[in-house]
């Protein structure tokens, strides 16, 4: 069954023209946020924090009814108010909700957007503060896309979020965002993609890998903080709010053997692939790994069906005879024909003009 994809917003007023959403409900796991919400009295109100618990599947301390306002809107984007601080407007209750988190959605009831429901969010670019423990146990979020503004971000906040792989910015790479702080509260390996609206593909993309926090306290009493893998390192990258590519580049000559070799043949790629501010020195490194990793690539481009970043791989021209075959059988493996007709096709243009031509002695 198809459900139309239709969202109800919980938002507490801040200010005359701010606002804090508290609670999203829709009938789809896919969501994008609006950022101006039309006002009671007339203007707007922008959407710029993200409450405690807001994806949370068991919110804590909720506001009162009364103190909220509540928002329909449309799968054309059309926003509606249709709660007023507890009273409905033009007398229409609202829809029906769906609080049984283990239930399917229906089609006259809304669902609420949290928990192990929701797969992918995209926050508005009017959002400046993100609460604490927002996307708390969100275990199938595997993309959250983030506008062009620098955010502020509480504690805890992708607890559990063990699906997320994707953080797609809005944004030019040279500008301040909010990947800083975001990527700075996710522990686990994450891909950043900066695609600035309306893009047809992205400026850069970078991945960071994961790293692990020990904690050990000495007889004297003093706690000494270490870090395993560079993923810490790759996080501290910025200043004011601006990715640095020089420093980013830097960390991957000085060894990464604590790292996921998977993780880093994707760093290598994603840097190569769109070379951003990207010198001759650091794509050498870059191509050297890549080149003995190919497979790994593959294979995660294979399970994705990613055609597209399969020839961007072929046309970096990294692959020799051995990772060919290599892709070969992985694409077999896969049975995969679009793949394995990608492959046959690269690597005859590649070695057939190397094949010496035979000579013929036409003097009788």
């Amino acid at each position: 069954m198809a459900y139309e994809n239709t969202l109800t917003l919980d938002i507490l007023p801040l200010t005359a023209d701010t606002a804090r959403l508290v609670r999203v409900y829709g009938t789809s796991p896919c969501v994008e946020l609006p950022a101006a919400l039309p006002a009671p009295e007339g203007g707007s109100f922008w959407v710029t924090q993200l409450g405690d618990y807001c994806f949370s599947e068991k919110p804590r301390a909720l506001p009162a009814p009364e103190a909220l306002c509540r928002y329909e809107v449309s799968e054309t984007g059309t926003v509606r108010l249709i709660r007023t601080y507890g009273q409905p407007v033009g007398g229409s209750g609202g829809r029906r909700y769906d609080l049984d988190f283990d239930a399917a959605p229906e089609t006259e009831q809304l669902h609420p957007v949290c928990g192990s429901f929701v797969e992918e969010i995209t926050l508005p670019d009017s959002l400046r503060v993100v609460g604490g423990c927002a996307f708390y146990n969100c275990r199938r979020l595997r993309l959250l896309s983030i506008g062009a503004q620098p955010l502020t971000v509480g504690s805890d906040v992708f607890l559990n979020c063990f699906a997320l792989e994707t953080l797609r910015v809005r944004a030019a790479p040279e500008t301040p965002t909010g990947l800083f702080a975001v990527v700075n509260n996710i522990t686990e390996a994450v891909q950043a993609v900066f695609q600035p609206a309306g893009a047809a593909k992205p400026a850069a993309a970078l991945w960071y890998p994961a790293y692990w926090e020990d904690i050990e306290e000495t007889p004297a009493h003093i706690l000494l903080h270490t870090f395993s893998g560079q993923g810490y390192h790759y996080r501290q990258c910025f200043l004011d709010n601006r990715f640095l590519p020089v420093e980013y580049d830097s960390i991957f000559p000085q060894g990464h053997d604590a790292d996921d070799a998977n993780v880093m043949a994707q760093l290598c790629f994603a840097r190569l692939r769109y070379p951003w501010q990207l010198s001759q020195a650091a794509a050498a490194h870059y191509r050297s790994f890549l080149a003995a990793n190919t497979g790994r690539v593959v294979a995660k481009l294979l399970k994705a069906q990613d055609m597209d970043a399969l020839g961007d791989l072929l046309a970096l021209d990294v692959l020799d005879k051995a990772a060919f075959r290599e892709a070969d059988a992985l694409a077999a493996k896969a049975q995969n024909a679009s793949a394995a007709a990608l492959l046959a096709d690269a690597a005859h243009k590649k070695y057939a003009a190397a094949r010496p031509r035979q000579r013929y002695d036409l003097d009788f």
